[in-house]
């Protein structure tokens, strides 16, 4: 699978993305033909070299004829034009999330009861709409079948809009980045627009470190300022997924414990379980003083760190926790249904690459199985074993 990754060092924006796209390959022509097919006009498309600290890249420019009448539309006005074009469907689906994020984003931050009557005025202009669209012709165009980010670079400033002054980190910007790690340098100017944040949160299945690929392209996309602290670029790199396992990133949370009884940790793991986490288990260690204690870890999706931190402090007697992000690499793996002479036995077969590398049958099943059939238990996994292999 053809996978692009994000490393947003500089930020994001809508420019800058279909930049780093150009600069990584795709023709000016594709996407001027398919930014046709909405059938905007009044603008002119304009690509360019440029020096970004000591790193070339390419600049890209939606120039608009009439700046003041760019246009101010509702979010089922715009929802409707890409519906109505003679875009791909793919590009229109992609078009038309990204733009649902974003007006869902600007509907909860301005108090609007219905997304849909949300008057997009920045984002909803020509160049917001080129922007967005390229973007989505960018990777339907370049076969990208999987996008992943890194962490999401943010100034701090003050910037005037139609909705009147407002603090960098947008508000907008920051509501669409809910559930992503990002951090806030120390830079007087907007590193993420509202059009930036909403393409890689619709477009960007995980967050963290760039994944195990082979390298095919890589391009980098300017934005309008020259920064002195880092290069203002956006650096997307393409290439084709490891067949070997898929990658991504979780949270560990852990506490030590030395003052609990060790009975109520079965209570604790089936609420941790409850509440989402993907995987619990306690680590005999000893503590100051050699006090035995026992470690608790948690691993989850950090869209759960807050709530089962909550469920450790509520349920443990632990009064602080620490966590932080870890890589993660994972086999393909799918559960399978196999007949044996003891009955049915569900299997886990995990692999890669279209090589199986574990089979292990459902402990339970086995169990029950054995128990019928009054057969030893290794006799029920090594049929299961056979039969699924």
């Amino acid at each position: 699978m053809r996978i692009a990754y994000f490393d947003c060092y500089s930020g994001i924006s809508g420019d800058m993305t279909v930049a780093a796209f150009l600069d990584a390959g795709l023709p000016m022509s594709e996407l001027s033909a398919g930014l046709k097919k909405l059938k905007l006009k009044g603008y002119a498309l304009k690509k360019s070299r440029v020096m970004r600290g000591a790193i070339a890249g390419t600049k890209f420019d939606c120039v608009v004829r009439e700046p003041g009448h760019s246009g101010c539309r509702s979010l089922k006005e715009i929802l409707r034009m890409i519906d109505r074009s003679a875009l791909s469907g793919r590009v229109k689906s992609i078009s038309m999330d990204i733009f649902e994020n974003i007006g869902s984003a600007e509907a909860r931050v301005h108090g609007i009861r219905r997304a849909l009557d949300v008057h997009l005025h920045e984002l909803g202009s020509i160049d917001s709409l080129v922007d967005i669209v390229g973007t989505a012709i960018a990777v339907d165009s370049l076969g990208i079948g999987e996008v992943r980010s890194s962490g999401i670079t943010m100034g701090r400033t003050l910037v005037d809009t139609a909705h009147g002054t407002i603090p960098v980190p947008g508000p907008a910007a920051l509501e669409l980045l809910k559930g992503v790690p990002v951090d806030i340098a120390d830079v007087d100017e907007e590193l993420v627009t509202p059009t930036g944040a909403g393409i890689v949160k619709t477009l960007a299945g995980s967050f963290g470190a760039m994944p195990t690929m082979t390298i095919s392209k890589i391009g980098y996309g300017a934005g309008s300022l020259d920064l002195k602290r880092a290069p203002n670029m956006l650096r997307v790199v393409i290439g084709e997924s490891s067949p070997s396992f898929s990658g991504g990133s979780v949270m560990v949370i852990e506490a030590n414990i030395d003052d609990m009884s060790p009975q109520y940790f079965e209570h604790i793991f089936e609420r941790l379980f409850n509440e989402g986490a993907l995987d619990v288990y306690i680590t005999p260690v000893q503590m100051k003083k050699l006090r035995p204690a026992f470690k608790l870890s948690v691993i989850c999706e950090r869209s759960k760190l807050e709530a089962l931190s909550s469920v450790i402090f509520r349920e443990s007697t632990t009064i602080g926790v620490r966590f932080y992000e870890a890589g993660r690499f994972m086999l393909e793996r799918k559960t399978v249904n196999v007949r044996t002479a003891y009955g049915a036995v569900r299997v886990k077969i995990s692999g890669a690459g279209g090589a199986i590398r574990t089979i292990s049958p459902e402990h339970d099943d086995c169990m029950r199985a054995a128990k019928n059939k009054k057969v030893p238990l290794k006799v029920v996994y090594e049929a299961a074993r056979a039969s699924a292999d």
